[in-house]
Formats: structure tokens, C-alpha cells, sequence
């Protein structure tokens, strides 16, 4: 008689029996294996990123969509301006100068930079709000260290920035700019506070005042703390519109989140939405983490996006990133981000042109790039003479005795792997090298000098092997997801060393070290004398 097997549990049957070993077994375990291939389908790939300048990840891809950051790497805190079809963003710089960097959109996808608009050290600069009021751009830009807000302004947003005007506001933070329905010009503050300011934006009149009770998330959310900031104010359809973070910057991941509420007058009450929190991480598993801090702008075609920063999953050390967040206004008169977790591509704006996406981080030192690709960390008044180009190379004075105290110049790489290299030749006395930079107590790198190389791991000194090099040398540094390797050449790249010590880096990041920054790749100069830096090249890795 003929067997039919037509399924698990005839199988099982079959093999009480001792019919496996017959002729019917393979036949059926591989009829079984085509149902299960089925209805188990291989896992979607993850998607992938477009690739820009020296193989750097891009949003664009080509086809219609985008997959986020928009802006790869330390860009936190995004204030964002809609210029007629131009719109330009900013970004806290916290210690690095030339600082507060402006790009520039027409598709708010595809960003270039216009140019650094602060370059005095007035210290280190949180949340900043660009906005333009009567044909004239400002600036508004709270500080820690001294703890104060200051306002510049430009005719043009390429500048030249006026110097920067204390308003004298110690106790907050995160300034957002709003005019009322009667022409009177405010700054909302953190804490939902806010203060009056002069018809010409450049001094406060009086001294804050509480206006605004935030929504407060259920007593067990797992937050890093309520810590209201970065009131963004935004009028619509009779409506006056205020986008606030709560919960925390950076912590747990679920902690940060977006809020928002509405009044008819700028003068209040305001009516907390029904619908909080707008935006918020809910689980650690999801790619973007401590997702906060928004802007709503309109888009070219007349809808509605916005963008906030998020932390990486798996990558504290890139800092906070910029994202892209479609808007839906709803029926009651509120909004709804439509973008989900951003773990997937999305339709670009419709309406906008696009335009090439960020910069080379390579550099043939034809000339000097400080703001928009070099920046100094903490630097003191004389630190841009210490800089010239000349032949081909960066020429770099020595300062201090190793990169704590020496003021790197240090550049934002936002892939999760990548490689830079260069020539580096020291004068007698002298030390330089190549380093991964989160700030002055925490990096890691390689130095030398004529006779040693210097290791550093963890912000300090960990060895001096002997250098075989002598004075010149060409170094190269990979970073592939927190692996970092070292190598050495002594005839510019042709043949190279493996350097006995790496590094394992997953740790230098906020949440260890505290400063909201990022580790960034760069070089300093310490010891005696200068340093040339010369055929610097950089190299996203896949």
C-alpha cells in the first residue's frame, strides 16, 4: 500500500512506524522544507545609507527617499530657519571654535556649510535659536562657563557676525525666539520661563517670569530627570505653538522626548496636548535613542517636517545627530510625527531642489578650513596664530605638553567606521600625532616624538615604545565601530606597521564622561616648535 504523508503530524506518525528510512522520507522532509522557506522569508536587509564625499553616509538615496541623520554626527540641538526657498540650520558646539556653524538646504535633506558665525571664545555653547526678525538675522546663544545668553546678528547670513552682546540671563538656557500678536519680541527659556526683549532684539527688558507648567510624563517612565528645555514658538492658523524637551538629554535612552502646547495669545494660558509626548524613544531596542529637542518648519511644497537630534543606537560616541521627522496636523488642531522610529527610509520633501550633501573632511591644506571642517577645542584668545598653511601643509605651533593642554584642531566624522591618515613632521622638542577626541580628560591616539612614540588611552599617557621613524613619519588611525588600530610608515605610505597597541573605545562618550560631545578624529601639536601636518586624507569605511 501507498503511504501519503502529507504533513508534521503524519511524519510523526511515519517515523513510529519506522518509515523514515524509507523511500518516501527525503521527498517529504524536503516538501516540508519548501512550506517552512515559505512561510519564514529571509530577513529584509538593513537599509543602507547614500554615500557622499570620501565615502561618507549621506541621507539621500537617490531614488526619492531618504534614510536619516540628515546630518551624520555630532549636530545637536538643530535650530532651523526657512528663508523664503532657503533654509539654514545651526547647531550647538559646546568648546570647539570657530563655532556655530551655518548650513544651508533647499531640500532640507542636503545640507553644505555657509560658514562658522562665532569665532571668540565666550564659552561653551549649549542650544543656540537662529531666527530673522525685520530683514536681520540673529543669533541667541546661552552659555556655560561664563553661565549667560548672548545675541549676534548679520545683514547676511554669510556675516559678517556682529560681537556678541551679553544679555545677562545666569539661570537658563536654550533661548527661543518668539513675536507676539503685538509685535512684542521674546526670548522663551528653560524651565517655561521667558523674558522680554528690546524692538531690536539686542537687550532684555526686565527680568524673566514664569509663564508655563509642562506636561509631566507618568511617575515610572525611565527618564534621566524632567529637566524642561529648548521652548521652541511657533504660530500657525491662529494658534500659538510651543515645542519643549523633557525628560533628559542623553541617560537612559527612553528618556528624552518632545511636548507641546498651544495658546492664542503669546501672553497664554497655555493648554498642554492631549496627545504628549509628540516624540519618544520607547525602547532601547529601536536605532535612534533619546530622541528630543524639535523644531517644526514648513517645507518647500507648503508641508510640515521636523527635525530633533537623537543618539545612534550602539553609538553614543558619534553624539547627538540630526533627524527628519514628516508632520501631520490633525483635526483638533494639533500635530503628529508620522515618521515612526526613522529606522526606515522615507519620502524626501516634496517641492525642494537638492544640492550636493556636507564636505570633504580630506584636505590638501591648499588652504585653511577653520569653522566649517577645523575647529580648535577650548581655545585661547592667540590659538588662530598658532595655524597657517603654507607649501602644501598645515603648520601647526606647539602648545602644551600633550593633547590635554595642547587645544587640538579636531574635525566631526559621522560614520560608524572610517580611517584618516597623514605626514607628520616634528621640529626638535617637539610632539604631534593623530587622536580620537571626546575632550581635555578623555581621548586616545598616537604620538612621537624623535626618539619614542607616545601612547594615549583614556586621557592619559600609557607608554613610550621607541619610535624608529625619527622626526617625520606618516601615520594612519582606523576607527571600525570602536576597534581602533594604529599604523606607521616610513616612506609615506608604501609599506606600513602594525603599532602594538589598540584600543577598544565604546565607552568615550557622555554618558561615562558627562559634556554632551562626541569622540572626534584630529591631530595636535605639543612639546617645542611646529608641526607640519601635510596630505591629510580621510575615508569613510563600509
Amino acid at each position: 500500500m501507498e503511504a501519503k504523508v502529507t504533513g508534521r503530524r503524519d511524519m510523526i506518525k511515519l517515523a513510529g512506524a519506522g518509515l523514515l528510512g524509507s523511500a518516501l522520507a527525503p521527498g517529504s522532509a524536503q516538501a516540508e522544507s519548501k512550506a517552512d522557506s515559505a512561510s519564514c522569508p529571509a530577513p529584509e536587509p538593513p537599509p543602507r545609507w547614500g554615500t557622499g564625499l570620501d565615502g561618507q553616509r549621506k541621507a539621500d538615496l537617490g531614488d526619492g527617499r531618504f534614510l536619516n541623520p540628515v546630518m551624520a554626527g555630532d549636530h545637536p540641538d538643530p535650530s532651523i530657519l526657512k528663508d523664503g526657498r532657503d533654509y539654514y540650520m545651526t547647531f550647538s558646539t559646546f568648546d570647539s571654535y570657530p563655532g556655530l556653524v551655518i548650513w544651508h538646504s533647499r531640500d532640507l535633506v542636503n545640507w553644505r556649510p555657509v560658514g562658522p558665525a562665532l569665532t571668540r571664545n565666550i564659552g561653551s555653547v549649549w542650544a543656540p535659536e537662529l531666527c530673522k526678525h525685520g530683514g536681520r538675522y540673529y543669533l541667541y546663544i546661552p552659555t556655560k562657563g561664563p553661565n549667560t545668553s548672548w545675541v549676534i546678528w548679520a545683514d547676511r547670513i554669510e556675516g559678517p557676525w556682529s560681537d556678541p552682546v551679553d544679555l545677562h540671563l545666569p539661570n537658563h538656557i536654550d533661548p527661543g525666539h518668539a513675536v507676539g500678536e503685538d509685535g512684542s519680541r521674546w526670548l522663551f527659556l528653560s524651565g517655561g520661563d521667558r523674558v522680554r526683549l528690546s524692538d531690536d532684539g539686542l537687550r532684555r527688558i526686565g527680568e524673566p517670569e514664569h509663564v508655563y507648567d509642562p506636561w509631566h510624563y507618568p511617575a515610572d517612565w525611565v527618564v534621566e530627570g524632567f529637566s524642561p528645555e529648548g521652548p521652541k514658538i511657533l504660530r500657525r492658523g491662529g494658534w500659538f505653538y510651543m515645542i519643549t524637551a523633557v525628560g533628559g538629554t542623553a541617560g537612559p535612552p527612553t528618556g528624552h522626548m518632545v511636548i507641546a502646547a498651544r495658546a492664542k495669545s503669546i501672553h497664554g494660558p497655555w493648554e498642554n496636548c492631549p496627545h504628549n509626548p509628540i516624540v519618544r524613544t520607547r525602547s532601547h531596542d529601536e536605532k535612534w535613542w533619546s530622541r528630543g529637542h524639535a523644531t517644526l518648519v514648513e517645507g518647500p511644497a507648503g508641508d510640515w517636517w521636523s527635525v530633533y537630534h537623537g543618539y545612534e543606537n550602539g553609538y553614543w560616541t558619534l553624539g547627538r545627530q540630526t533627524l527628519l521627522d514628516p508632520v501631520e496636523w490633525t483635526a483638533d488642531g494639533w500635530f503628529r510625527m508620522t515618521g515612526g522610529d526613522l529606522s526606515r527610509p522615507l519620502a524626501k520633501p516634496a517641492g525642494g531642489v537638492a544640492g550636493p550633501h556636507g564636505m570633504a573632511l580630506s584636505d590638501d591644506f591648499a588652504a585653511l578650513d577653520l569653522g566649517a571642517k577645523w575647529n580648535f577645542f577650548r581655545p585661547a584668545p592667540d590659538e588662530r596664530a598658532r595655524a597657517r598653511v603654507e607649501g602644501g601643509a598645515l603648520i601647526l605651533k606647539a602648545r602644551g605638553a600633550a593633547p590635554v593642554d595642547s587645544s587640538p584642531l579636531l574635525l566631526i566624522a559621522g560614520d560608524q567606521a572610517y580611517r584618516f591618515e597623514c605626514d607628520i613632521e616634528i621640529a626638535p622638542g617637539g610632539t604631534a600625532g593623530l587622536i580620537l577626541f571626546y575632550d581635555d580628560r578623555l581621548y586616545c591616539g598616537l604620538g612621537f616624538d624623535a626618539e619614542r612614540f607616545v601612547t594615549h588611552q583614556y586621557g592619559i599617557e600609557r607608554g613610550r615604545p621607541a619610535n624608529p621613524h625619527g622626526r617625520r613619519m606618516r601615520m594612519r588611525v582606523t576607527n571600525d565601530r570602536h576597534i581602533v588600530t594604529y599604523d606607521t610608515s616610513g616612506d609615506g605610505g608604501k609599506t606600513w606597521v602594525r603599532f602594538d597597541r589598540g584600543m577598544e573605545v565604546s565607552g568615550y562618550h557622555h554618558n561615562v564622561r558627562g559634556g554632551f560631545l562626541m569622540l572626534r578624529p584630529g591631530l595636535y601639536s605639543a612639546g617645542e616648535g611646529e608641526a607640519r601636518f601635510s596630505n591629510f586624507t580621510f575615508r569613510a569605511l563600509g
